[in-house]
């Protein structure tokens, strides 16, 4: 850490929102979740804890046992750099999922209370052998433990890699907090604090698959897996993990034209399954564009405001149309909807001031990061340009050179 200065897990990041996070996850996988320090000590609430950990708890050396086996599960998983799945003290099957920031190992999301169906393991033996020893009561411990849910190997591991995926996202968040931080009190001269703070701002942006969005998605997924056996979830799934592991994880500031298209089709296909047939979208991009490069994350925020700001809002949802050409020498990516609109008298102000909705969504950061971004990398003459008539539909214009 900058300065060997060592930071705590609740200075880097905002605890109700890491607890809300938390919740969320265990409400759309049915597994009971909580966030530990680096020292194994809680800094969240539980979330759905079985009975049977509650009262385990209980005891003063139960809940010694079980900080201890939480600090164990988080350090081997930040050994291993991946989420590791462990039997606790008590004989359930556990997992954790590592949070390191800056290569500082600052806490775990640990999850799982659950027993696997292994007929060479008898769990429920050893949870006598580890507890009656201290005292607890036999009968009580039978019966909370019958409660305990019996989960497939398969289903445990999805829920982990959901879960490692949650917690890059937080590294992520604390990465942003950190810089500001530093920026603030270490740098002086402006040419090295504007250099600074655009790396700032593309991890803010990146931050925008912000808990509201990764909520929904949750939401979606838990919906999905009681209404059917699992291969549209499953869909979901493997759209949401690639969408967080694109924006989230090594991410150049630069990338083709085509990486920045899978990113979108990953996006609408999990906005399609919550929205239904309400929002439908259309991508045609010539071919030969596909190879230039871009600045990263340069169309999601124009189809988030789309659905967002324009789709969602009507009864009756509408249409994205995403399409690339070759105009006057300037190559030109067109993203229309046919939705609400916006008024003529705030398309001037969207791309000069940075507001937050009633919602929670951004309205104006993503586009304006996007036009500066652009106008950095390329110059003044390019950006976005924007049109909108109310009631019939926004179209967001956005302009490269044609050598990019």
């Amino acid at each position: 850490m900058h300065n060997g200065k060592r930071f705590s897990l609740d200075e880097i990041i905002n605890v109700q929102s890491l607890q809300e996070i938390q919740n969320k996850f265990s409400e759309a996988t049915g597994i009971a979740a909580v966030t530990v320090d680096a020292n194994g000590a809680p800094v969240t609430k539980p979330s759905k804890f079985t009975d049977f950990c509650c009262y385990v708890r209980s005891f003063p050396d139960g809940f010694e046992r079980c900080k201890a086996c939480d600090d164990r599960g988080g350090r081997n998983a930040m050994e291993q750099q991946r989420p590791v799945v462990y039997h606790c003290h008590s004989g359930l099957t556990d997992f954790a999922a590592p949070i390191i920031v800056q290569n500082e190992y600052v806490g775990a999301l640990l999850a799982g209370q659950v027993v696997l169906p292994n007929p060479d393991f008898d769990a429920k033996q050893e949870m006598f052998n580890q507890l009656l020893p201290l005292g607890m009561d036999k009968e009580i411990l039978s019966q909370l433990f019958d409660k305990i849910a019996i989960i497939p190997e398969h289903r445990l591991q999805a829920a982990a890699d959901l879960l490692h995926l949650m917690a890059n996202y937080i590294v992520e968040m604390s990465a942003t907090n950190l810089v500001q931080k530093q920026l603030m009190t270490e740098l002086k001269a402006k040419s090295e604090l504007q250099n600074l703070l655009r790396a700032a701002e593309l991890k803010a942006l990146q931050a925008q698959i912000n808990p509201h969005f990764l909520f929904n998605a949750l939401n979606t997924i838990a919906r999905l897996s009681l209404l059917e056996g699992a291969e549209r979830t499953q869909e979901v799934v493997h759209s949401l993990s690639a969408l967080l592991r694109t924006n989230l994880r090594d991410m150049e500031e630069m990338r083709t034209l085509q990486q920045e298209i899978k990113s979108i089709e990953d996006y609408l296909s999990i906005q399609q399954v919550r929205f239904g047939d309400r929002i439908q979208a259309t991508i045609e991009i010539q071919p030969e564009l596909m190879k230039i490069s871009v600045p990263a994350l340069s169309l999601q925020p124009l189809v988030e405001n789309a659905i967002i700001h324009g789709l969602e809002p009507k009864k009756e949802g509408g249409h994205i149309y995403i399409s690339g050409y070759v105009a006057n020498n300037n190559i030109i990516i067109r993203v229309s909807d046919t939705g609400v609109g916006i008024p003529q008298e705030q398309i001037g102000a969207i791309l000069k001031s940075e507001k937050r909705s009633s919602k929670g969504h951004l309205t104006g950061i993503g586009l304006i990061n996007v036009h500066q971004r652009i106008q950095h990398y390329f110059g003044e003459q390019y950006g976005l340009r924007i049109e909108s008539k109310v009631g019939e539909g926004t179209e967001v214009y956005l302009s490269l050179p044609s050598y990019c």
